[in-house]
């Protein structure tokens, strides 16, 4: 998961807290497949939110407040509280985030996807930014610029 073939949607920024946007990177993902922990912390959440289930991993090492990853809908493998290194199995993908059908219904328009949340207290970043990826820029065929 994570390549570029398999990016759904990416991060859209919403120009107020309570405006529309798109608060993380939707990535094209099996039901059942492991999820990993995008950076080493600590799983702070597994549990439902408005009937999904989530993850939540805290960064404690990234500054003040500190980074937190979210991933859902994913079904928690490890206990809150546990220490976990970055690439390591957080959970599993729950199903029922497209709808299977491919008729553009359901959050990912009809396609299993996981949803990855990053924040900085209550602010929403670009997720592979974590990765030192940066935001990702199109550039122009030919070097016209």
């Amino acid at each position: 998961m994570g390549g570029p073939e398999g990016l759904l949607t990416r991060f859209d920024a919403p120009p107020k807290p309570w405006a529309a946007g798109h608060r993380g990177v939707d990535l094209v993902a099996a039901p059942g497949s492991d999820v990993r922990a995008a950076a080493p912390g600590v799983v702070s959440y597994s549990g439902p939110v408005a009937g999904r289930p989530v993850v939540t991993v805290v960064h404690p090492d990234s500054g003040a407040p500190p980074l937190r990853t979210t991933y859902l809908p994913v079904t928690g493998a490890v206990p809150v509280g546990t220490t976990v290194a970055a690439g390591q199995v957080i959970g599993q993908l729950a199903g029922g985030t497209g709808t299977g059908t491919g008729t553009g219904t359901g959050h990912c328009g009809g396609t299993d996807c996981l949803h990855w949340g990053l924040l900085r207290g209550e602010r929403y970043l670009d997720p592979p930014a974590l990765l030192g990826a940066g935001a990702s820029r199109l550039l122009p065929l030919g070097g016209a610029g």
